[in-house]
């Protein structure tokens, strides 16, 4: 729904996933950059959402017995899709989702390891709802806006993330190279800052990074769960040298007794997060998610973002701040100037065109047939983004959820129409482009979509057309190319 700025339109869309009326109404009088700190503070928020699950004003879930989302997978994706449609903390979940494209685990390969059950904990669970640790997603979600270099350091604790690159399996006598290549080339400065030196000294470095495995007491046990351990006994203790310095010292983690032994890897992870290349790369990837995936990134705002970074302590608060209060994010060059994710697109349509008496069930196949599915990024480095997302097979993805939801909340749609919007067709289409927030159409589009309206006879925006024209106008404007675009 757009807000009259067009500026705050292009903030909801960006750090959120679009306006609703209510969404609206939380920042009615606020200045921009009041509403900035609305979206970069949400911790000011409370975190409710969940508790509005199965309420009747709420989109729906689709139960199959007991709603599980702790130990279900699918209800996992269920709560994910419901939290973005109905959060306050709309900036949280952008991130969250972020955050599970940079650190790219697939729930298929953890569950094949340890179960469904175990695996969507690893992957989904809530903090204290049941015995162990909280879910890889959970904890991506929690330090959403921390330090990127705690995040870092719990990431490579998560349990989900051991069984995934295999470091429950990193012993002293073997040592698992996965996580310490990857830590270096997709988490942090990328490709070009290592050698495989260095990755054989990572995968010493994080040797006893293991897991605990705590059984339950009967097949599927929800009470049973596996957690992180450093294990003193698989450590390698002797030093490890690398082609560049730790923390801006010697290249050379010294010798440690087996205790001491888990500071190896604190140490270089430290290094890589506090790094300005790592800043810098993860610059790029700010750039691509909040202003433009068609230009390339302006050097002033990776220097700018990078400075940010270093000074606030690897801090991602302060530079969600500065993007968005930033002139990049602010220019209307760069308003429309990203293609939407699956989920964004899914999430958006949801949003804008209606949800009562509609599932977020109903998005699950719809999203993997559109190249996203929520826990399964195809592999460590997460989705191929931009164009890559609409191939001819994901784009009738995009038309086909359209139509679902427009025929679904079709009565809702035309009984949202005053009668002086229904009095002309001009105005009917005005009143979809007040709801509905597409990237501006051409004249020659424009004229398209009144054809559409009066076609099949004389416009008289009566119950019957409109119940008719309403829901296939907002299938149009949600299935067109203009509206891929955030």
């Amino acid at each position: 729904m757009r807000s009259g700025d067009a500026l705050l339109d292009h903030l909801f869309r960006r750090a959120g996933f679009g306006a609703s009326a209510a969404d609206l109404q939380a920042v009615a009088g606020m200045s921009y950059s009041a509403a900035v700190d609305y979206f970069v503070d949400f911790d000011k928020q409370p975190d409710d959402v969940d508790s509005k699950i199965g309420l009747p004003d709420s989109v729906a879930v689709t139960t199959r017995g007991q709603f599980s989302p702790n130990t279900a997978i699918e209800d996992a994706r269920q709560r994910w899709l419901f939290r973005m449609v109905h959060t306050r903390r709309p900036l949280q979940e952008k991130m969250a989702l972020f955050w599970h494209n940079h650190f790219g685990v697939g729930y298929t390969k953890v569950a094949g390891v340890v179960g469904g059950v175990l695996g969507t904990k690893m992957m989904a669970t809530k903090a204290r709802e049941l015995p162990g640790p909280q879910g890889h997603y959970e904890l991506l979600r929690e330090m959403a806006l921390g330090k990127f270099r705690d995040l870092l350091i719990e990431v490579a604790k998560d349990p989900a993330m051991l069984v995934f690159l295999d470091g429950r399996t990193n012993t002293k006598a073997k040592p698992q190279e996965n996580f310490g290549r990857e830590v270096m080339e997709l988490f942090t400065w990328g490709l070009g800052h290592y050698q495989e030196s260095d990755v054989y000294a990572a995968a010493r470095v994080f040797s006893g990074w293991n897991l605990r495995n705590v059984p339950g007491t009967i097949a599927n046990d929800p009470a049973a769960y596996q957690d992180f351990i450093y294990n003193a006994a698989q450590h390698d203790t002797t030093a490890k040298t690398f082609t560049f310095p730790i923390n801006g010292g010697s290249n050379t983690i010294p010798v440690r007794s087996a205790a001491a032994g888990m500071q190896d890897g604190i140490d270089l992870l430290t290094s890589l997060a506090n790094h300005p290349e790592t800043a810098r790369r993860l610059a790029s990837k700010l750039w691509n998610y909040f202003v433009s995936d068609l230009d390339a990134p302006d050097p002033a705002f990776v220097d700018g973002v990078t400075n940010v970074y270093i000074q606030s302590d690897t801090a991602m608060r302060p530079v969600l701040r500065y993007i968005l209060n930033s002139r990049w994010f602010t220019n209307p060059g760069n308003f429309n100037a990203r293609y939407a994710w699956p989920a964004e697109f899914v999430i958006r349509t949801i949003k804008e065109i209606g949800w009562v008496g509609f599932s977020v069930d109903t998005a699950r196949v719809p999203l993997t047939n559109m190249g996203q599915t929520l826990f399964e990024p195809p592999n460590v480095a997460g989705w191929q983004l931009g164009r890559a997302w609409f191939g001819t097979g994901a784009m009738l993805a995009r038309m086909n959820f359209a139509a679902a939801v427009a025929s679904n909340q079709k009565f809702n749609l035309a009984r949202s129409f005053s009668t002086t919007e229904r009095a002309q067709p001009d105005r009917v289409l005005n009143g979809m482009l007040q709801r509905l927030t597409p990237a501006p159409y051409t004249t020659a589009e424009m004229n398209e979509m009144l054809a559409y309206l009066t076609t099949g006879g004389a416009w008289t925006g009566n119950d019957a057309q409109m119940n008719a024209k309403a829901p296939g106008l907002a299938r149009l404007v949600a299935g067109s190319g203009e509206y891929q675009f955030v």
